[in-house]
């Protein structure tokens, strides 16, 4: 949730840093893609470090270091030093993912690793639903600017004390530790050994994080620019959002446990699919929340199956490293789907000559949709589901 809230909150102030700065919403939107581009170098560090040190103390130094980046960029004096600093962000937040999804599968019976996973998977959401009501808080409220909202996510830092005091190291790392090879070892052995099973994994991630990213990132700056919407409009259809995502993830998460992995992230691309028309053409607010639920509820729903899915289709020798690498990996790929939007909607523009986001989230949404479909299936045939491996 946390790291989801920093990341997050950069998209409900693109237009507002894009006039601080002097520059466009494109040159903005890169500072997403270049925090997605630098996630994967900082899931391979932190990956590493969770091998070979166990995934509680690289988690708590990853913490610490992305909430004191964060800080820093609400100090940011020109555009370059804000790019530079939402790049080491990146860097930071890579770390995150891989090892806190390690630690939990872990730590859970195989029977819950659906439910469970989902529920992790929905603290992305939440992060996004604090972002929302953070920026609609701070905007109506008070007089502060953009950088109020970079000092508020440096708060994360907290979470550091609670992981000391009450979050237990992994029992399958500890009763590994004696017997493990070198992690730079593992790492190498198992992508030689395993290298179909990699590249598709980081080909279906990416699928993922371009719905997920091309469905987000730009939806604010869509009701703003296209629809006229105020901070509190914005604020109340990305809660709505929100909110369908984080029953997606559950619920699809928790189906998955009978239905498989994999069909559950096929039905749930289905179904966010059906919804673009609503969802990015829609005139009213209503019909917008109504839009903006569903699509929400299905592309978080995939997502609520990756958690257990991929730690499942890790190797034993390298769980520390394959979920967040291949996750990240992916996300690099997918990197450049915000700043594709923003350049498609001025390549494709309204009758009246201003940006058609609309027509830019919808072709977007649909073609990264289908991707994730298309490797669901493909999966199939490079390994079978591993659903309820006893990790021990």
């Amino acid at each position: 949730m946390l790291d989801a809230f920093d990341f997050l909150l950069l998209t409900f102030v693109i237009t507002r840093i894009a006039t601080t700065f002097e520059r466009t919403v494109a040159d903005v939107a890169f500072a997403l893609t270049l925090t997605l581009m630098c996630r994967p170098l900082g899931a391979l560090i932190f990956g590493w470090l969770g091998d070979r040190y166990g995934r509680r103390t690289p988690l708590m130094i990853d913490i610490g270091c992305y909430s004191v980046i964060q800080l820093c960029t609400a100090f940011s004096p020109n555009f370059v030093v804000f790019l530079v600093l939402r790049a080491l962000y990146g860097v930071a937040m890579g770390g995150e993912w891989g090892l806190g999804a390690a630690l939990t599968m872990e730590s859970l019976p195989p029977a819950r690793r659906g439910f469970v996973g989902g529920m992790l998977q929905s603290g992305y959401m939440c992060g996004f639903l604090l972002a929302a009501t953070v920026y609609y808080l701070v905007f109506t409220f008070t007089h502060w600017d953009w950088r109020a909202l970079f000092v508020i996510g440096a708060l994360p830092a907290l979470l550091i004390f609670y992981i000391r005091a009450g979050v237990p190291e992994s029992p399958v790392w500890l009763a590994g530790k004696a017997g493990r090879m070198t992690p730079s070892s593992s790492l190498r052995r198992s992508i030689a050994a395993h290298w179909p099973l990699f590249l598709y994994a980081v080909a279906f991630m990416a699928s993922l994080n371009g719905m997920s990213h091309g469905t987000q990132d730009l939806y604010a700056t869509f009701l703003q620019k296209q629809h006229g919407f105020n901070p509190a409009t914005t604020s109340l259809l990305a809660i709505v959002g929100a909110i369908g995502a984080i029953c997606g993830s559950t619920l699809f998460g928790t189906l998955s446990e009978r239905v498989g992995r994999r069909t559950m992230v096929m039905a749930s691309a289905a179904l966010a699919a059906c919804c673009i028309p609503l969802w990015a053409f829609a005139h009213g607010v209503a019909a917008l929340a109504l839009g903006v639920f569903f699509m929400q509820l299905g592309v978080q729903g995939a997502w609520g199956v990756i958690p257990a899915h991929l730690n499942e289709l890790s190797p034993a020798e390298a769980r520390g490293t394959f979920p967040g690498v291949t996750y990240q990996l992916g996300n690099l790929v997918a990197a450049g789907v915000p700043q594709l939007e923003a350049v498609l909607a001025v390549k494709m523009p309204l009758p009246n000559g201003e940006p058609n986001y609309a027509a830019a989230l919808a072709l977007v949404a649909f073609i990264t949709l289908a991707c994730a479909c298309a490797l669901a299936v493909i999966g199939h045939f490079v390994r079978k589901e591993t659903r309820g491996l006893n990790f021990a």
